[in-house]
C-alpha cells in the first residue's frame, strides 16, 4: 500500500484509508488517535491551541480564511447486554447510565475525527460546531453521533 500525503500538515498523511501521524522526533508512524509516539514517547498533540466554537465568531479573533466544512462520525451499537441493562433501568426509571457513558465517548470520538480533518486542511479552529445524535433504527440499536463545523484559520484582532 502506498502512502499519500494530501494534507498540508507534513506530520499527517493517509495510508490507504487510514490517517497516520508521523512523529516529528523519530519519524515513527503512529495511528490516528495516538497522543504520544509509541517508540520514543514524544507528544503527538497537533491540536495545541485549537479553538472549537458553536458560534460563528470568536471574540478577540477574526477569520483570516474559511477552509470548508468538516465532519466527524461515530456510529455505535448498544449490544445485547447494553440493551438488557437499559431495559431494566427503563423499568425502574431514571437515567440510563450505560447509554450516557457511550454517547459521551461517541461525541468525543466524533469531535476528534472532525478536528483531525480540520488540521489536515491547515485550520486552527472550527466554528459553528453542531453535534447531532441519530437513531439509525433497523432494530439493531445503532446510534450515530455526528459533529459538523466550518474549518477556519483565525488570527487575533489587533
Amino acid at each position: 500500500m502506498r502512502q499519500q500525503n494530501i494534507f498540508k500538515n507534513p506530520k499527517i498523511y493517509f495510508y490507504g484509508r487510514f490517517i497516520v501521524l508521523r512523529c516529528p522526533s523519530c519519524g515513527f508512524d503512529a495511528g490516528e488517535n495516538a497522543k504520544f509516539c509509541p517508540k520514543c514517547g514524544t507528544s503527538l498533540d497537533l491540536v495545541g491551541d485549537f479553538i472549537l466554537a458553536t458560534t460563528h465568531t470568536v471574540p478577540g479573533y477574526k477569520i483570516k480564511r474559511v477552509l470548508g466544512i468538516v465532519t466527524g462520525l461515530s456510529p455505535r451499537t448498544r449490544g445485547v447486554l447494553g440493551r438488557f441493562i437499559a431495559g431494566i433501568e427503563t423499568m425502574v426509571g431514571g437515567e440510563i447510565r450505560a447509554f450516557t457513558s457511550e454517547i459521551e465517548k461517541a461525541q468525543a470520538e466524533a469531535i476528534e475525527r472532525m478536528k483531525s480533518k480540520a488540521l489536515s486542511l491547515g485550520a486552527n479552529a472550527i466554528i459553528g460546531v453542531d453535534l447531532e445524535t441519530s437513531d439509525l433504527g433497523l432494530g439493531a440499536g445503532i446510534i450515530l453521533i455526528s459533529a459538523t463545523g466550518t474549518a477556519v484559520i483565525l488570527e487575533p484582532e489587533h
